[in-house]
């Protein structure tokens, strides 16, 4: 980071190659798939395990509570992005209506949001892949992981929408397998060959609703902000969409559904037929429900598809945070190399700067070789960063309201409950990063996030005062 901070205080011209502008070259079913595949990532198939051990059946309030919430953060999103089609991303709106400063911080603290949850999520695959070779060292698919995502990222965007594309369905594909599957063991009352009855009355049955108290319960907020992580990514895609007044509306207004299919039905299948008490915290419990039930070979294809599934979520990351970069070096927030853009207009250099920042997070597996306490600790600075960044773009929203009333009453894609839900909505994401001091591997992370929030504030006084 040194020499970032060093560049800043250069007040060099960005001259980037070409027209020095992105491409609208993702169509509409790349929007769609893309916000979908953000919105299903490795807190559904891998930390969901860890939720359910520390909060029982209550995991579908959490989900519910904390997806209700993010509906509104995407709304007030979509009105701010549709009001000028200038803003290339939410960080272009902070900037405008809370200032340079605002922008500054937002912008670099969403990039290491991803390069932290890309680590994360390449950390998952290494996981994942232990699963049929067990004595393989992490770190070897999880370097490999990350460097194909890299190359693949190097191409056009339209490439990057493609693989998104594949990748989204592939997750869908997965998780309708597994409702219908759990479906017909519910059906037909399967017996696990732990003696679990397949059945719906697992979810509510006595003791598994709050099984740890209330503590248990708000303990399950961590990886859940970490599941819904990129949600907001379809808020980077827009200076790329082809037609954003169509696509944005669309992929925002079917988050509700898309919870409700993926992340609840899915998890009351998983809980009807394994029972809350068998679900393992440490490994994934999509896979565990076909091994319980006696499918070895399922569970080895459905292992597969979340192994996918993370790396899509991982290659969404590599995507946004070089994207959030560029953003940087166009404002001149970050050295102007950065927003250079190569033939098929990528901003190459800013991927290779963040690939280089994802690479040295991956040592981390050499010092911690547990996949799970790597991802917990990775998961959580990933949740403090996107809880600001949704609370960021909630108080740009209330600033747009004040200073641009005229946008708002022109605007044919209104956020509903304007200002008052905006501001509840806030608070409740206050609440939840309080939420995070309660256990003691999210505390550590929580303690020290805030030195990062200082050094950017630093960063950017000296590169005023030069």
């Amino acid at each position: 980071m040194e020499n970032i901070t060093g560049s800043l205080e250069k007040s060099s011209v960005v001259e980037p190659a070409r027209d020095g502008h992105l491409k609208r070259t993702l169509e509409n079913r790349h929007i769609q798939l893309i916000s979908i595949g953000g919105a299903i990532g490795t807190g559904l198939f891998m930390g969901s395990g860890k939720v359910i051990a520390l909060s029982g059946t209550s995991i579908l309030l959490v989900y519910t509570i904390l997806g209700f919430f993010l509906f509104f953060v995407m709304r007030a999103m979509g009105e701010l992005l549709l009001s000028d089609l200038r803003f290339k991303s939410f960080a272009d709106i902070v900037a405008h209506y809370l200032g340079p400063r605002a922008g500054f911080v937002l912008s670099w603290s969403y990039w290491l949001s991803w390069s932290v949850a890309v680590v994360g999520d390449v950390v998952v695959v290494a996981g994942f892949f232990q699963y049929w070779y067990p004595d393989a060292p992490a770190w070897m698919p999880a370097f490999a992981t990350l460097f194909v995502l890299l190359g693949l990222n190097m191409l056009a965007v339209r490439v990057f929408g493609e693989v998104e594309f594949w990748f989204a369905i592939i997750k869908i594909v997965a998780i309708v397998i597994l409702i219908l599957t759990a479906a017909v063991m519910i059906a037909t009352s399967f017996t696990s060959p732990n003696g679990v009855v397949a059945s719906l009355s697992n979810v509510v049955a006595p003791g598994t609703i709050f099984p740890h108290g209330i503590s248990g319960f708000f303990a399950g907020f961590q990886i859940a902000v970490f599941s819904f992580a990129g949600t907001e990514l379809i808020g980077t895609t827009a200076a790329e969409a082809k037609n954003p007044e169509r696509t944005l509306p669309k992929a925002i207004n079917t988050i509700p559904l898309r919870i409700l299919l993926f992340y609840i039905l899915a998890l009351v299948c998983i809980i009807s037929v394994v029972s809350w008490a068998e679900v393992p915290a440490n490994r994934s419990p999509f896979v565990e429900l076909f091994l319980l039930a006696g499918f070895p070979a399922a569970a080895g294809m459905i292992n597969f598809v979340v192994l996918t599934s993370a790396a899509s979520s991982a290659n969404s990351g590599v995507y946004s945070g070089c994207r959030m970069l560029f953003g940087l070096a166009e404002r001149h927030n970050a050295p102007a190399i950065f927003a250079r853009l190569s033939a098929l207009s990528v901003p190459v250099h800013s991927l290779l700067f963040s690939g280089v920042c994802m690479l040295t997070g991956l040592a981390l597996l050499f010092v911690i070789p547990e996949v799970m306490t790597v991802f917990t600790l990775i998961s959580t600075i990933s949740a403090i960063l996107v809880i600001f960044t949704w609370s960021m773009i909630l108080a740009s929203y209330i600033a747009y309201r004040k200073k641009n009333p005229a946008a708002h009453q022109a605007s044919r894609f209104k956020s509903p409950g304007g200002v008052p839900m905006a501001f509840t909505t806030l608070v409740f994401l206050c609440f939840v990063l309080a939420l995070l001091a309660l256990e003691p591997d999210t505390r550590i992370a929580l303690c020290t996030m805030p030195l990062w929030f200082i050094f950017l504030l630093l960063a950017y006084r000296r590169r005023k005062a030069a």
